[in-house]
């Protein structure tokens, strides 16, 4: 049972990152959808292992004919046919205006009162729709394509493009609507993100010009935008790490390990002998890496590597300071 305490552990540990995620900046990230993604993201997952449905199933505690219903009601709306029930509700309005909200009930009544009001809730909160009055008779509108570009800022522009480039950068060959899906956005700001970062160079186009890819990824120390990507690249690269070395055999480090990682607990205080080399941590081994890294371009760029003969090694590495007055660091 070791691993599910790990299991439990992490899972706790990553719904803080979400917790904190959800209100950067200011910012109240709808939430509505989390819950039922993350079940079907896992349920896939577990399913490409090789595993069947019924063993799947029976992991969440729950009877197969059940887990087939749930999974099925998380892919596709019952209502309408090959669409998530998100995007047959957001399809519905657009092409109805407003409607009622009893109206909307008893169009996707096979849905069920509970997801449907779960998927309006998300639909507002994320801005695609408006809603005037409560209850029976409320009135929902979906946002004009106009109205999003009013209503999508600066910053929520550049956080559409950051992603775009760090998914075309993990996914090479990527489309817009893919993207889109899994951005939770409107195609057509993924649009305008891609052709952005195509004018800025930091990605190309496929034989198929909806596809892209990227073939580096850099948000330089400093900047104030892109740092979504940053986030995610290293949730990734962590993420992935351990799940190659799990992969492996036997989860255990060796001296001559390729993947891996490694975690040590400095304790000091002010004033300490080497507080200011332990500190200095994070900047002197970014200064290394970026180095090598410029040089292993420089080289690239005189002896281009066959894509067929590619290997990526992907390195991270990162640094937290916990004070005693943190709640981490109680």
């Amino acid at each position: 049972m070791l691993t599910k305490l790990l299991i439990d552990s992490i899972v706790a540990q990553t719904t803080v990152l979400i917790a904190e995620l959800s209100t950067a900046a200011g910012v109240r990230a709808p939430l509505a959808h989390v819950a039922d993604q993350v079940f079907l993201d896992l349920a896939r997952a577990l399913e490409a292992q090789g595993l069947g449905r019924k063993v799947v199933a029976d992991m969440f505690g729950m009877v197969l004919r059940g887990y087939q219903k749930k999974v099925q009601r998380l892919e596709e709306s019952v209502t309408v046919r090959d669409e998530t029930l998100w995007e047959a509700l957001l399809g519905h309005l657009r092409k109805h205006g407003g409607l009622h909200r009893q109206t909307i009930l008893q169009r996707f009544e096979r849905d069920g009162e509970d997801a449907v009001g779960a998927v309006l809730r998300d639909l507002v909160a994320s801005g695609l729709v408006f809603v005037a009055g409560q209850g029976a008779n409320a009135l929902y509108r979906a946002t004009s394509d106009q109205e999003l570009q009013q209503l999508l800022d600066a910053d929520s522009a550049e956080s559409v493009k950051a992603m775009s480039w760090a998914l075309a950068f993990h996914h090479r060959g990527i489309s817009v609507s893919e993207v889109a899906a899994r951005l939770n956005v409107q195609p057509v700001l993924v649009e305008a993100a891609f052709a952005a970062l195509l004018a800025e160079g930091r990605v190309v186009q496929d034989l198929d010009p909806n596809r892209y890819s990227a073939k580096t990824l850099l948000v330089p120390v400093g900047s104030t935008s892109g740092w979504e990507a940053a986030v995610f690249d290293h949730f990734k690269a962590m993420a992935g790490a351990i799940a190659s070395k799990l992969r492996g055999g036997t989860p255990q480090s060796k001296h001559a390990d390729v993947v891996g990682g490694a975690t040590l607990h400095f304790e000091i205080s002010a004033g300490h002998p080497h507080e200011e080399e332990v500190l200095n941590l994070l900047s002197a081994h970014r200064a290394a890496v970026n180095a090598l890294w410029t040089r292993v371009c420089a080289h690239n760029a005189e002896h281009p590597i066959p894509e067929s003969d590619i290997v990526t090694v992907c390195h991270y590495f990162g640094q937290n300071v916990i004070g005693a007055e943190s709640e981490e660091g109680k």
